[in-house]
């Protein structure tokens, strides 16, 4: 059985030789922002890690928030991709729901990463709305998928599947934010178990 395609896989990929200035200046700003989050984003550091001038980055982002929107909806846009892979890869509704959290645990595979819009999402304070936008739209993409999953595995009636869809949702990413802080991945492992025990996600 292959493996779920992480959003930091995506980036791994689009960041190779040969990419333009603006896709490598997204995928440098998305591994940053899952360790550091919108707040550690600033232009000087990221001309650092592409190997361009700081002034280089204003030719494709006008500001910080542009780049933080841009950013942010790339991540929800490869997010999709992969759960819809995930989708098409196994035709089985229960297996996908029990793959699921393998989704973020890459994050954490990734040295100790976050989930780029949850981490944002902790921040929303101080985002500006263009990026809580598409922050919110991350969460949103992953919602109407469970949804829809649990619909087609007939694990809840319709009606009910958009509440446990949000159930899941926020679970996995809290199991993801609590593994983090520990630095410890078997934390998340653990804590998708107690889930899987209680009945939220299928066993």
């Amino acid at each position: 059985m292959s493996t779920v395609n992480s959003v930091a896989e995506v980036v791994a990929v689009k960041n190779g030789p040969g990419l333009n200035s603006r896709e490598r200046i997204l995928a440098a700003a998305t591994t940053i922002a899952q360790a550091h989050g919108y707040g550690g984003l600033n232009f000087r550091g990221l001309a650092d890690a592409v190997g361009i001038k700081a002034a280089s980055i204003y030719h494709h982002f006008e500001s910080k928030a542009d780049l933080a929107a841009a950013v942010a909806r790339r991540y929800w846009e490869n997010s999709a991709a992969a759960l819809d892979a995930l989708l098409a890869e196994s035709a089985d509704p229960i297996e996908c729901l029990r793959r699921y959290p393998e989704t973020f645990r890459k994050a954490l595979e990734s040295d100790n990463r976050m989930c780029l819009c949850s981490f944002m999402a902790a921040e929303s304070d101080d985002l500006p709305e263009a990026v809580t936008k598409e922050v919110q739209t991350f969460a949103d993409v992953n919602v109407a998928w469970l949804s829809k999953v649990l619909s087609a595995a007939a694990v809840v009636r319709p009606r009910d599947s958009e509440r446990r869809a949000r159930a899941i949702f926020a679970a996995v990413a809290g199991a993801q934010l609590i593994a983090r802080s520990r630095s410890d991945i078997s934390v998340f492992d653990e804590l998708i178990e107690s889930y899987r025990v209680a009945g939220l996600l299928p066993a």
